[in-house]
């Protein structure tokens, strides 16, 4: 009988910490998603998304939308657009980026392609390393709503103080996503806070 007591409680343990800790992953996406707030600081950060020969992507074109509504509001006087290419490609995200950053008024010495990283931790990791050499700390991370969380966490973890401007159109915002992307990326954040690393290749870059 005790025998039995206790193999009932153990299983009754691990299937509410089996639904807690993804409920509380999913709970934390989508609270930052709807309610994250930014200040200024030192630079924007916009997170890398397929581009097509040289022209952003739906998604990274909507990144870069909201950065540049933000720098035109004196949040932070600098850019860095993120991002390699895919195997083959003739360009890269942040060059891509950065291009249809001036093409669209943005001045070209604010902003500086990091075109390294193929998913988020690369791409933070490779910011990390050219932002050694410019003193900057804090930064404001532009990417999807739900995606924020985990890339604050990354930036956060190499030593930034990082807020997020979700992008407010498109297929990613927060009217579009739905429910399968906010599921992805809770999955993601609690492979990242959990394993590191090795639980960085969840469905990370997005297409």
């Amino acid at each position: 009988m005790f025998l039995f007591k206790f193999i009932w409680r153990f299983i009754t343990f691990f299937l509410l910490v089996a639904l807690v800790i993804p409920t509380w992953a999913l709970a934390r996406t989508w609270y930052v998603a709807n309610n994250e707030t930014i200040r200024k600081a030192d630079a924007i950060v916009v997170m890398g998304a397929a581009q097509l020969d040289g022209r952003p992507g739906e998604i990274l074109t909507a990144r870069l939308k909201e950065t540049k509504r933000i720098y035109e509001n004196n949040f932070a006087p600098r850019i860095f657009t993120l991002g390699s290419g895919a195997p083959g490609d003739r360009f890269t995200e942040a060059d891509s980026g950065r291009k249809w950053l001036i093409t669209n008024g943005v001045p070209r010495k604010a902003i500086t392609a990091v075109a390294k990283g193929r998913d988020t931790l690369s791409s933070i990791e490779a910011f990390a390393e050219v932002a050694v050499k410019t003193q900057v700390k804090d930064i404001i991370i532009v990417t999807d709503p739900y995606h924020c969380l985990r890339s604050m966490t990354m930036a956060q973890d190499k030593g930034f103080t990082a807020t997020c401007s979700p992008t407010r159109v498109g297929i990613a915002s927060l009217e579009k996503a739905g429910f399968r992307y906010l599921f992805r990326e809770a999955s993601a954040y609690l492979a990242y806070v959990t394993l590191g690393r090795r639980g960085i290749h969840i469905s990370d870059h997005v297409a």
